[in-house]
C-alpha cells in the first residue's frame, strides 16, 4: 500500500451523482463520482475499483479524477515509434533480463518525452481548479490489467505521492504512463500470459491525506487462506513505510468481531510528507514506538467496514486504508489472487475436503470437461474448488468409529493428510459430533455368507484382467457410432457400467490383499527382525503388473531402434507429433516406427495427468516419448528389460529366503515362518494387479475422449463452436445440451479458459476447509538430519546422484545414476524410472502409483517432500534415504 489521500466527505462522494463542475465534453479526464465503476477499458482497474468503493455506502473514498486511457492511446499515437521495442520486448526470452531492462528502458524514456496535447494539459488544469489548484494530490498509475479478479499487479506500476501544482502533476502522469514499461511490470505481464500491446494506462489523481496511521487489511488470512479471519497491517504516517519495508507493521487479526491475536512492532521510521511537495523519511519518537498504530476497537471496526467491501465485490478484497481523525478512508481494494476457492457447500456448516489428486497423483488444475467426467465416474461424491476435485469428509470424521477407520486409512497413503485431519480435529467444535450409525437391517450378525476365500491364486488376478478388457473392447466398439444426444445417452450407461467395474467385489479384494499383506509384511518384519520396509524387496518384479511393464517395453522398442543410425538420427531431430510416417522412410525406420505404434497399441491412451479427459494423449502425441526413447538407447543395452525383470525377481526370492531362515532361528520360529510365507506368496500374487484397474479406467477414459471430440468437431464444423477444443471448457452436461440445442455460449468459454489459466498458478492443499483454511500437515519428526528435507519413505533404499528437476515428462534428459525429482508421478511416468537411480516427488503416498512402481524396480524413492521441485536444484548431488524417509542436500 502506498498511496493516502484527503478526502471528500462521505455524503458528497456517495450520492453517485455527476459533478456540476464536471465539462460534459472532456475526452481525457473524468471525475471519480461521475465514473461508472464498469469502465475498466477507459479508467484501467484502478479507477473502476476506486469509483465502485466511492458508490458503497458508508465507505469515504479521497476526491479525485481520472486521465482516461484515451489521452494515453492519443498520446503515444502522435509518436509511433515510441512502442516499437515492444515487439522486441514479446521475443526477448523471460529469462534474458538485461534484455528486458534495456528495452523497457527505451520505452519509458520514450514515453516520459512526448509532449502532452494541449487539450489533455487544459482539461487537468481544469479539473485540478475544481478539485483545489493548490493542494496536494497523490498521481496513481491505472492500467487496464490491473486490479483483476485473476491478476492484481500490485505494485507493478508507479505512484507520486504528495505532487503540488497543475505544472507537476502533468508531468507525473506522463511518469505514471511510463511506468507501464517498468522491468518489474513487464515480467509480471509475461508471466501472466498477458500481451504488452494490449494494455493501456488511466492515471488516477487523488487530493492527499495526512494520516496518523495507515495501512493493509486482507479479508481473508493471506497465508491460510482462512476466510473468517481477517488480517491488519498497520502503521504511521503513509503507508509507503510499510511498502518499502522501512518498518515492521503492528499486526492484528481479527476473528467473528474481536481482535484474536496482535503483535505490536517497533515502529522506528515513518514516511511523512513535506509542505511543498514530495515525502520524507523521518524517525518516531522513542517513546511513540512501541504504542500501536490502532487500537483493538478501530482494528475491529476497520474490518467491519472491510466485511462491506467484500460483501459489495463478492470475493476477499485486499484494501489500503488510512486513518484519518478516527475515521478510515479507503484508497484502493483488488481481489486477493492467491487463494485457493472453497468447494460450493449446500449448507451453511462447518465442511473439511480431502484432495483427490493428492490421492490420484495428479494435482494440475483440470478443465471443466476433464473434472466433470471424473465427478461422474467416481466411487463417492466430488466437489470442484480450483479446477480440483475435492471429496467432503466431514460426517466421516464426525462419526466417532468412521473416524479412526479414516484416519488409519489416510495415515497409511499420506501421513500428511492424517496430520491435517487431525489438526483441523483439535479445533473444538468446528466437526460436529454425530451419532453412531444404527445397525442396518437384515440377518442377524453371524448370519451372511461368508465371502469365497481368495486364496493366492494367480488364476483370480488372469480372470479379473479378462473381464476388464472385455468390458473396455466392448465400450470402444460401441462408442464410435454414436453421436448428438445419442452420444451422451449412451455414456450414461456407460458410467453405470465404469463403476460397476471398478466396485467389483472381487477386484477390491484383491487390491486390498496386496496392501494387507504389504502393511502386514513392513509391520512384523520391522517387529520381529528390525527389518524397515522389508515388503519393497520382495515386490520386486512381481507379475501383472502393467505399470511396470509400460516402462520395461519401452526398453524393448529401444532395442528395435538402436542397431539403426539413420533412425536414430531421425528421432534426434523430431520435434512434433507427426513423425512416424516420415521415419518409416528412413533405413530401419519401418521396424523402428512399427515397435512405437504397437507400443502405443497397448499403451497410447496414457498421459501425465492421465485422469483428465482433456490432456492429449500419447496416442495423439507420440513425440512426447521420444526423449524416453532415447534415453532407453544411450544408457541401456540389448535385452535390458528382461535382464532387469530377472534380476529383480531373484532378488525378491533371495530376500524371501533370507528373511524365512531368520524367522524360523526365532521363538515359535516355524509359525511366524508359515505365516510370513503365506503373506509373501500373496503380495506377490495381487501387488501386480493393484494397477490394472487405473490402467483400464484410462482406456475407458480414452474411448469416451474420442467420442466425444468427434461430437465437438461435429459442432465446430456447424459454427456450434469456434474449435472442437471449446468443449473441453464445457462441462458434461453443458456439452451434452451443446449437442441438444447447437447453442454455446462463447463468453462462457472465452471465460472458463481464463479460469482455467488462472487456477494453473494454484497449488491445490491436501486439506481444505469451509473457512478457506488450506492444510498440508507436517511430519512431525525429529529423527532427521539438520538441513535434510523431511519426506515419506516408501521404497527402500539409499542412494546419492545428480538430481535431475524435470517438469515435464518431454523435457527428460537423464543420465544413469541420476535421480529424478518433480512434482506427481502418476503412471505415464514410470517408463522413466527404469533409467534413474532414485525419485524424490512432491506429492505421494505409501500405496500411490509411483511408490508402487518404484518398489517393483528397486528404486529408492521418498515422496511428500514439500518445496522439493523448488528447494532441490537441478544438476545438484544429493543423497535419498528411501528407508527412512528423508533426502540429503549434499552441495
Amino acid at each position: 500500500m502506498s498511496e493516502q489521500y484527503a478526502g471528500q466527505s462521505a455524503e458528497k462522494q456517495c450520492d453517485g451523482q455527476q459533478d456540476d463542475g464536471q465539462q460534459d465534453h472532456d475526452k481525457y479526464v473524468r471525475d471519480l463520482r461521475a465514473t461508472d465503476g464498469a469502465r475498466l477499458g477507459s479508467v484501467g482497474g484502478k479507477g473502476a475499483h476506486l469509483a465502485t468503493l466511492s458508490r458503497i455506502e458508508g465507505v469515504r473514498v479521497p476526491d479525485g479524477f481520472c486521465v482516461t486511457t484515451e489521452a494515453f492511446r492519443d498520446v503515444v499515437a502522435q509518436a509511433p515509434t515510441v512502442l516499437a521495442p515492444l515487439d522486441e520486448l514479446a521475443a526477448a526470452a523471460a529469462d534474458d533480463q538485461e534484455a528486458v531492462r534495456a528495452l523497457s528502458a527505451r520505452v519509458r524514456r520514450a514515453v516520459e518525452e512526448i509532449a502532452l496535447p494541449p487539450a489533455l494539459v487544459r482539461e487537468v488544469t481544469e479539473a485540478l481548479a475544481r478539485h483545489g489548484a493548490h493542494d496536494a494530490y497523490a498521481v496513481r498509475s491505472s492500467a487496464t490489467a490491473e486490479d483483476l479478479p485473476t491478476a492484481s499487479f500490485a505494485g507493478q506500476q508507479d505512484t507520486y505521492l504528495n505532487v503540488v501544482g497543475a505544472e507537476e502533476v502533468l508531468r507525473h502522469v506522463s511518469r505514471c504512463w511510463a511506468s507501464l514499461f517498468t522491468e518489474r511490470a513487464v515480467a509480471y505481464r509475461g508471466h501472466q500470459g498477458i500481451d504488452h500491446r494490449t494494455v493501456h494506462m488511466a492515471v488516477v489523481v487523488q487530493r492527499m491525506v495526512f494520516p496518523q496511521a495507515s495501512g493493509i487489511l486482507f479479508t481473508a488470512d493471506p497465508v491460510t487462506g482462512d476466510r473468517r479471519t481477517a488480517t491488519v497491517d498497520a502503521g504511521f504516517g503513509l503507508g509507503e513505510a510499510l511498502v518499502s519495508g522501512l518498518v515492521n507493521p503492528d499486526v492484528f487479526a481479527v476473528r467473528d468481531g474481536e481482535v484474536t491475536a496482535r503483535t505490536i512492532a517497533a515502529k522506528q521510521r515513518a514516511i511523512e510528507a513535506l509542505p511543498g511537495g514530495g515525502t520524507r523519511e523521518v524517525a518516531v519518537d522513542a517513546g511513540r514506538q512501541e504504542q500501536p498504530a490502532l487500537t483493538d476497537a478501530q482494528a475491529v471496526r476497520l474490518v467491519e467496514l472491510g466485511r462491506r467491501i467484500e460483501a459489495h465485490f463478492g470475493r476477499p478484497q485486499d484494501i489500503e486504508w488510512c486513518l484519518v481523525d478516527d475515521g478510515f478512508q479507503i484508497v484502493q481494494s483488488r481481489p486477493i489472487t492467491t487463494l485457493f476457492p472453497v468447494p460450493e457447500a449446500a449448507d451453511r456448516g462447518n465442511h473439511v475436503y480431502v484432495s483427490v489428486g493428492h490421492q490420484q497423483m495428479m494435482t494440475d488444475a483440470m478443465r471443466p470437461l476433464g473434472w466433470s467426467m471424473w465427478q461422474r465416474t467416481a466411487m463417492a461424491p466430488m466437489q470442484e474448488a480450483g479446477g480440483r476435485l475435492f471429496v467432503d469428509v466431514t460426517a466421516r470424521l464426525g462419526i466417532p468409529s468412521v473416524r479412526d477407520g479414516l484416519l488409519d486409512l489416510m495415515g497409511k497413503g499420506d501421513p500428511l493428510v492424517r496430520d491435517a485431519l487431525e489438526t483441523v480435529l483439535a479445533r473444538e467444535g468446528f466437526v460436529p459430533e454425530l451419532p453412531e450409525p444404527e445397525p442396518a437391517p437384515g440377518p442377524a450378525a453371524g448370519t451372511h455368507a461368508a465371502p469365497e476365500p481368495l486364496g493366492n491364486d494367480p488364476a483370480v488376478v488372469t480372470a479379473l484382467i479378462a473381464r476388464s478388457e472385455a468390458s473396455v473392447a466392448e465400450l470402444e466398439a460401441a462408442a464410435g457410432s454414436k453421436a448428438g444426444p445419442a452420444l451422451f445417452d449412451f455414456l450414461d450407461e456407460a458410467f453405470e457400467e465404469h463403476k460397476r467395474v471398478l466396485s467389483d467385489p472381487l477386484s477390491m479384494r484383491a487390491i486390498m490383499a496386496s496392501h494387507e499383506a504389504t502393511w502386514w509384511l513392513n509391520e512384523k518384519l520391522e517387529e520381529w527382525l528390525g527389518e524397515k520396509n522389508a515388503a519393497d524387496t520382495l515386490t520386486l518384479s512381481a507379475p501383472d503388473n502393467i505399470t511396470s511393464e509400460m516402462g520395461l517395453d519401452l526398453l524393448d522398442v529401444a532395442d528395435v531402434i538402436r542397431p539403426h543410425p539413420e533412425a536414430l538420427a531421425y528421432l534426434r531431430g523430431v520435434e512434433g507429433d507427426d513423425f512416424l510416417d516420415g521415419l518409416a522412410e528412413v533405413p530401419g525406420g519401418a521396424a523402428a516406427r512399427d515397435a512405437i505404434e504397437k507400443y502405443l497399441d497397448r499403451y497410447g491412451m496414457r498421459c501425465v495427468g492421465e485422469i483428465d479427459i482433456t490432456r492429449p494423449r500419447w496416442r495423439e502425441r507420440p513425440g512426447t516419448l521420444v526423449p524416453a526413447i532415447l534415453d532407453n538407447v544411450r544408457n541401456f543395452g540389448p535385452g535390458a528389460a528382461a535382464k532387469r525383470f530377472e534380476e529383480g525377481r531373484l532378488r525378491a526370492e533371495r530376500k524371501a529366503d533370507e528373511v524365512l531362515a531368520r524367522l524360523r532361528e526365532l521363538p515359535d520360529g516355524e509359525a511366524k515362518a508359515a505365516e510370513a510365507r503365506h503373506m509373501i506368496e500373496r503380495v506377490r500374487t495381487f501387488i501386480g494387479y493393484r494397477e490394472y484397474p487405473k490402467y483400464g479406467v484410462i482406456c475407458r477414459l480414452f474411448a469416451y475422449k474420442r467420442a466425444l471430440l468427434a461430437e465437438a468437431e461435429r459442432l465446430a464444423a456447424a459454427g456450434v463452436l469456434a474449435e472442437a477444443e471449446d468443449a473441453f471448457y464445457l462441462t458434461y452436461e453443458e456439452f451434452r445440451e451443446a449437442a441438444r440445442s447447437r447453442r454455446v455460449d462463447r463468453d462462457l468459454v472465452l471465460r472458463r479458459r481464463e479460469d482455467f489459466r488462472t487456477y494453473t498458478a494454484l497449488t491445490p492443499p491436501r486439506v481444505l476447509t469451509s473457512d478457506g483454511e488450506a492444510l498440508n500437515g507436517s511430519y512431525r519428526r525429529d529423527d532427521v538430519p539438520e538441513g535434510a528435507l523431511t519426506g515419506l519413505a516408501v521404497s527402500a533404499g539409499t542412494v546419492e546422484g545428480r538430481a535431475r528437476v524435470v517438469l515435464d515428462l518431454a523435457d527428460a534428459d537423464l543420465a544413469a545414476g541420476d535421480i529424478l525429482v518433480t512434482s506427481f508421478t502418476d503412471p505415464s511416468w514410470s517408463p522413466l524410472f527404469v533409467g534413474t537411480a532414485g525419485l524424490v516427488t512432491e506429492v505421494g503416498g505409501l500405496m500411490t502409483h509411483g511408490a508402487v512402481i518404484a518398489r517393483e524396480y528397486g528404486l529408492p524413492a521418498v515422496v511428500g517432500v514439500a518445496g522439493a521441485t523448488r528447494l532441490i536444484r537441478d544438476g545438484q548431488r544429493i543423497r535419498i534415504h528411501g528407508t527412512d524417509g528423508y533426502v540429503e542436500l549434499l552441495d
